[in-house]
C-alpha cells in the first residue's frame, strides 16, 4: 500500500505559525501551497520576496489569503546588497539613507495590496572607521524618519537583527538587545523589533531571558533551530519551552517559519507539519 494522503482541513494552530513558498514546494505553485497549508491548520504566510513580485502577483496571493483567513507575515522592504557590503546607515554618506526611505516609500503600495501590517527592514553594515556610537545616532535618526514615513498608514517596520558568525559578517545590528535599544531611542510604533531566534541563538542565545528584557519592542517574531536552520527539533533551542513562554505572555502575531526544511520532498514536509504540531501542544 502507498502512503496514505495527508489530512485535509486539520486542525487549525493555536499560534500563528507561518511557512513560506518553498515549506510545500511538492504541492505546486505558490497559490497552491498557501491553500494546502491552510488545509493543514496554519493560519499565517509570509513571503519575503514578495515586494519584489508583479502587482498581478501580490494581488492573487493577497486574494488567496483571504480566501483562506490566514494572516499575511512581513515581507522585505530593505535588504542590504551583501556583496559590497552596503548600506551603511550610520555611516558618512547619505546617500545609502536616503535610498533606504526610498525603499520604505515604495514599500508602503506593497503592504497595501497585501493587507500586511509589518515590513521587515535591515539597518545595514557597520563602517568600521566610525565609533559605533555615532553610528547608532545615525541609525536612530534614519528610523525616525522612516517612522514618518510609515506610522499614517498603520504599519510597522521590524528591523532584524542578523548573526555575524555563521551567516552575515560585518551587519550593524546583531542582537535583540541592540535592536531594543534603537527602538527605544526611535520611540515610535512604527519602528519595533523582528526576534529571530535562529540568528539570537547563534549570536547570543539566552533567548527567554532575553525575549522577556526587550519584550516591549518585539514587534514580531520568526523560528529557525540552530545549528542548520530547520525545523524545530533538528537542532539545540527548546522550542517547547519557548512556546509555552509566548502562550504565557498572550503572544497573538504571527511566527515566521523563517527555515528549510530537514528532508527534502514530501517526507520533509509531513515531518515539518509535525514538528510544529509537537511544540503547539506545549
Amino acid at each position: 500500500m502507498g502512503r496514505a494522503a495527508p489530512a485535509q482541513n486539520a486542525a487549525r494552530f493555536s499560534l500563528g505559525f507561518a511557512p513560506h513558498e518553498g515549506s510545500f514546494a511538492s504541492r505546486g505553485n505558490r497559490l497552491e501551497q498557501i491553500a494546502y497549508a491552510a488545509d493543514q491548520g496554519f493560519t499565517a504566510w509570509e513571503d519575503n520576496e514578495a515586494a519584489g513580485r508583479t502587482i498581478a502577483d501580490q494581488n492573487a496571493m493577497a486574494r488567496a489569503l483571504r480566501q483562506r483567513g490566514m494572516t499575511m507575515g512581513v515581507f522585505v522592504a530593505s535588504m542590504p546588497r551583501w556583496a559590497d557590503f552596503r548600506p551603511v546607515l550610520g555611516g558618512n554618506d547619505d546617500g545609502d539613507r536616503q535610498a533606504f526611505l526610498r525603499d520604505v516609500r515604495a514599500s508602503i503600495d506593497v503592504a497595501k495590496r497585501l493587507d500586511v501590517k509589518w515590513m521587515t527592514v535591515v539597518t545595514g553594515f557597520l563602517d568600521r572607521r566610525l565609533p559605533v556610537e555615532i553610528q547608532t545616532g545615525r541609525i536612530i535618526d534614519t528610523m525616525r524618519r522612516a517612522a514618518e514615513i510609515v506610522e499614517p498608514h498603520g504599519l510597522v517596520m521590524v528591523m532584524e537583527p542578523l548573526n555575524t558568525i555563521v551567516n552575515h559578517p560585518g551587519v550593524f545590528l546583531q542582537t535583540i538587545p541592540q535592536g531594543f535599544a534603537v527602538a527605544r531611542g526611535v520611540d515610535s510604533p512604527a519602528v519595533k523589533v523582528l526576534a529571530d531566534l535562529y540568528h539570537e541563538q547563534i549570536q547570543a542565545g539566552n533567548l527567554i531571558n532575553t525575549l522577556g528584557a526587550c519584550w516591549d519592542e518585539i514587534g514580531y517574531i520568526q523560528f529557525g533551530d540552530n545549528p542548520g536552520r530547520k525545523e524545530p527539533g533538528t537542532g539545540e533551542v527548546n522550542f517547547q519551552n519557548v512556546v509555552r513562554w509566548l502562550r504565557a505572555r498572550k503572544y497573538a502575531g504571527v511566527i515566521g517559519m523563517e527555515h528549510g526544511n530537514s528532508i527534502e520532498g514530501r517526507a520533509g514536509e509531513e515531518r515539518l507539519i509535525a514538528a510544529y504540531r509537537a511544540i503547539d501542544a506545549a
